[in-house]
């Protein structure tokens, strides 16, 4: 890797008495910095869902704009890809920060240049633009996970970094609200208010974060730990050539595809309901702009408690299976989505309710499949796995919320939009059936050979 993103090179080992209290330290101050790090990247992803209805009103239609929201999904699928594979070979302290603030950038000239949103095209490129580099958030994160967290710690530890993405996605709302009434119902607010906040967040991330326990003169997590994977060799503590991550470590394993195709379903349905909550809303139950903020507030909110008992479930209850807590979930989101669906206008407790319960519902998934990603695959390899389920999750699974469900609302109404949610909430599960039927028999092949070897 080049300049700043280099890594870090791995400096003489501590001497014993002080390893424990500077691993504590830094654990603590590097899971603040990247549970910070990430909610600071949701505060300027998702902004332009809430300036839709005024675009909207200026005579851009729901498909047109939901092409335009589509480019984030396109590129951030493709840069947490290709761009997980360049985490996986830098430094996160300067990755982390660099992504932020030029997403960060981009949100100011939603807010301050006139041409930005004036014209789908500009929207659209100015969106790919952020998109790009808000895929440089997750893969530095996990890269940071799997090198300072053992493997029996992680999904305690990713259950709760995961709710990162609730608490800065909830913060959008409230925030629009102070900025609207701070400058006169400026909507574009909804852009650079957050803007100001994220580009806070980036300093804080170059001040918390760190590269490698090696490269702060400490031994590995495994080591530290003594919790080494069954595969665990030597070998893992060394930097990766892309060709091995790729065609090694990811693109050979069937396991990881069955999760990513799983992956783009629930995106579908995680943006669909989201990213078209507040037009909805308006259109069709009547609510006001402040009302449908606040809904987007919750829905992001439920979301923490939602994952965390998902994660304790996974753990706890399935023996640290993901796929059958995935499917529990999902089965009770498309109750949930029902309920939405049919609740007539006029009832916007039940709306709201069955909106919460989306959220509360849909994270826990979202956070199972990228937990399993980093666990089949190298630590050194991680940011790519997770990169993979995050390409299908964003090309798959976004996309088709921003543009073909903009689109299909305005051809078939709101009731062939959510023909289309349903629809992959069933296809969904039948993908974690499947993906748990696969880890079972990786899980029953492993144990045989174990058995013969011994």
């Amino acid at each position: 890797m080049f300049g700043i993103f280099k890594p870090k090179s791995h400096l003489p080992q501590l001497p014993s008495g002080k390893v424990d209290s500077t691993y504590t330290r830094l654990r603590w101050q590097l899971f603040l910095g990247i549970f910070f790090g990430y909610a600071g990247y949701y505060l300027v992803r998702k902004n332009f869902s809430l300036a839709m209805p005024y675009l909207i009103e200026q005579g851009y239609s729901r498909g047109d704009l939901g092409v335009a929201l589509a480019a984030v999904s396109i590129a951030y699928g493709l840069s947490k890809f290709l761009m997980g594979s360049v985490s996986d070979r830098s430094d996160p302290r300067y990755f982390l920060s660099a992504g932020l603030l030029m997403s960060a950038l981009v949100m100011f000239c939603f807010g301050f240049m006139p041409w930005a949103t004036g014209s789908i095209t500009a929207m659209f490129v100015l969106l790919f633009i952020n998109g790009w580099f808000q895929g440089m958030g997750w893969p530095a994160c996990g890269r940071t996970m799997v090198h300072w967290w053992s493997r029996k710690e992680r999904g305690e530890i990713v259950s709760v970094w995961n709710v990162a993405h609730n608490v800065g996605g909830g913060l959008i709302g409230p925030m629009f609200l102070l900025g609207l009434w701070m400058f006169n119902d400026d909507w574009h607010t909804a852009f650079y208010v957050p803007a100001f906040f994220a580009t806070l967040v980036a300093v804080f991330i170059w001040f918390t974060v760190r590269d490698t326990p090696q490269s702060c003169g400490l031994p590995s997590i495994e080591e530290y730990k003594q919790d080494f994977p069954d595969d665990y060799s030597a070998s893992h503590e060394k930097e990766i050539s892309a060709k091995d991550i790729f065609f090694k470590y990811v693109f050979n394993n069937k396991l990881l595809w069955s999760i990513a195709i799983a992956n783009a379903f629930v995106y579908l349905i995680r943006y669909g309901v989201l990213d078209w909550a507040p037009v909805y809303l308006k259109e069709a139950k009547g609510f006001s702009v402040d009302k449908s903020s606040w809904a987007y507030f919750l829905y992001e909110w439920a979301g923490i408690p939602g994952t965390l008992l998902c994660g304790w479930i996974s753990d706890k209850l399935f023996k640290g299976r993901r796929a059958p807590a995935g499917i529990l979930f999902m089965v009770l989101v498309t109750v949930a989505v029902l309920v939405y669906w049919f609740n007539p206008a006029g009832n916007p407790t039940i709306d709201m309710l069955a909106l919460i319960a989306i959220g509360f519902l849909i994270y826990g998934p979202v956070m199972l499949i990228g937990l399993y990603a980093l666990e089949l695959a190298p630590k050194k390899a991680a940011g790519t796995a997770a990169g993979l389920t995050g390409l299908f999750g964003y090309l798959g699974g976004a996309v088709a919320a921003n543009a073909l469900l903009g689109y299909t609302v305005d051809n078939f109404g709101w009731n062939g939009g959510f023909i289309v949610l349903v629809s992959a909430c069933i296809a969904s599960i039948a993908c974690l059936i499947y993906a748990f039927v696969g880890e079972m028999l990786h899980h029953k092949n492993k144990h045989q050979a174990t058995e013969t070897t011994a």
